[in-house]
């Protein structure tokens, strides 16, 4: 399978479960709205959502017990809409409801890929989604389902950003994996400066002083309180997520040891 998905992306071979040590048996993945968008300015590219579901499919099927965390930026934003005149919380609401959707999109691919899939909701659907109870959703991992995420916490002013870090901590993932565009956290952004220098280590001091825009302050401190460790890396090459799981350095790690 090519690194960028381009067009319909066929299904890349899974894994012999037993080919190397895994680092971490249960590992909560983040993905943005935005990350579902490819080459569209709104909406679900199929393409890239079957690219994704491939990836997370062969992680899984190497014994890695998934769970997910998907952004609604792609359809709408609370901020945004609150920054027009929207009440806050009325658009924060609303992109719940996104998320709800994108969470969809995802259980679709990954069915078509041949992997359960099971999507919980903070915000009650039953005709769409189960509600989220957290014995509920581990037991689901223990058996081989990959759990996704939908309606952040359920709360207005909170990010999914925080819902992910909460999620993790709450079901006792190792670590919690921040997809992006790009191969880590860098000290400028590296679209417009070529220069930047990327890291490949930081704490969540760090990250929290220097106001980092890798993930908001709350999700940084939840995860600091808990010693859940964050590996910001590049979703769009293709088997990052498994080599994040067998232990591979990728993109930057960020937890409660020294600064490297």
């Amino acid at each position: 399978m090519s690194d960028a998905p381009a067009g319909v992306v066929a299904k890349a071979p899974r894994p012999s479960t037993g080919a190397s040590p895994l680092r971490y048996r249960r590992i909560l993945l983040k993905i943005s709205g935005e990350a579902l968008l490819g080459d569209r300015q709104y909406g679900v590219d199929p393409a890239i959502t079957s690219f994704i579901a491939h990836q997370i499919g062969d992680v899984q099927a190497a014994g890695v017990e998934v769970a997910v965390v998907v952004g609604g930026g792609n359809i709408f934003r609370g901020m945004a809409a609150a920054a027009r005149g929207m009440d806050r919380a009325t658009g924060d609401y609303m992109g719940m409801l996104a998320t709800v959707m994108n969470g969809l999109a995802l259980q679709d691919a990954l069915e078509k890929a041949g992997v359960q899939t099971r999507v919980m909701s903070a915000i009650a659907m039953n005709e769409v989604a189960e509600p989220y109870i957290r014995r509920r959703a581990v037991r689901h991992l223990e058996k081989g389902r990959v759990v996704i995420f939908a309606a952040g916490t359920g709360n207005p002013y909170f990010t999914t950003d925080t819902a992910a870090a909460l999620r993790a901590v709450e079901i006792g993932a190792e670590v919690m994996l921040k997809a992006t565009k790009v191969d880590g956290v860098y000290d400028a952004d590296p679209l417009t400066h070529p220069e930047a220098i990327r890291h490949e280590h930081l704490t969540f001091s760090d990250v929290l002083q220097d106001r980092l825009q890798v993930l908001d302050a709350t999700a940084v401190s939840l995860c600091m309180e808990n010693d859940l460790p964050i590996i910001v890396f590049d979703l769009n090459r293709a088997g990052n997520i498994r080599r994040v799981a067998l232990g591979e350095h990728v993109g930057t790690r960020i937890d409660g040891g020294m600064s490297a």
